[in-house]
């Protein structure tokens, strides 16, 4: 055998010893913006409803639900849920994503099926379940005829604000463009659902958008419907009055 065939096998051999074992990670698309104190705040986009936000090495998670590798993800120190439908709850990703010290937040629907320990948020509650971390539940619930069935009000679903490093972030859930969140003010970043029939139209976000004026506009929870919503158009319809960034979030 001469030198290069060794050194060729000596190579495969080092590599079916060690690259057989390297994790495969997944990666996700992210988005990094500057808080008000000048912190970091990273957003990770997985799917539809599923957010994860990083600030100062904590991990919040908002939904998470899905077929990702959770277990590879880091560990959660709050988990936020706004309710109990199939694309919002899913208590085998929590299990996958909680420790003994994560606190789970949720809204009163998901509080009666939990099987965890949870704070449970009504609209208007606040929680600080962290130095530096303020949560306030918003209501979350559809307004148009012929879809109040779909979120009622009277069930209490939840979006949240989530204020760190001195900034706001609105997580507005499955809900449509109701008064108590066209009052909103001082909101930073807003992620507002846009799919019909279950949450906004175009309309109803850009409305939103133009009521409460937040620096950045992320929409999500906009696929997984055959009605698919028209994102061009909503660009056009928030043109001037925020920055819009779109990630894959059907």
């Amino acid at each position: 055998m001469n030198c290069r065939v060794k050194i060729i096998t000596l190579m495969a051999l080092f590599s079916s010893l060690f690259g057989c074992c390297k994790k495969d990670v997944a990666t996700y698309p992210q988005d990094t913006v500057t808080a008000r104190d000048g912190s970091k705040i990273t957003f990770t986009f997985y799917a539809h409803a599923s957010l994860g936000i990083e600030w100062n090495g904590m991990h919040i998670y908002l939904d998470p639900v899905g077929d990702f590798k959770w277990e590879d993800e880091p560990k959660a120190d709050i988990i936020l849920i706004s309710h109990s439908h199939y694309d919002h709850l899913e208590l085998a990703t929590i299990e996958k994503l909680q420790t003994k010290n994560t606190v789970i937040i949720c809204d009163k629907t998901s509080a009666e099926t939990f099987e965890h320990d949870c704070i449970t948020m009504l609209p208007g509650s606040i929680s600080t379940p962290f130095e530096g971390v303020k949560i306030t539940a918003v209501p979350a619930y559809n307004i148009t005829e012929g879809h109040t069935d779909f979120h009622p009000k009277s069930r209490e679903d939840c979006g949240y604000i989530v204020n760190i490093g001195g900034s706001s972030i609105y997580l507005a859930g499955d809900t449509e463009d109701t008064e108590d969140i066209l009052s909103l003010k001082d909101i930073d970043i807003a992620f507002l659902p846009v799919n019909q029939p279950y949450t906004m139209t175009v309309e109803q976000a850009a409305r939103v958008v133009k009521a409460i004026k937040p620096q950045i506009f992320y929409p999500y929870h906009y696929g997984q419907v055959e009605d698919k919503t028209d994102i061009e158009a909503l660009k056009a319809a928030v043109a001037g009055v925020t920055e819009i960034r779109v990630f894959p979030m059907e």
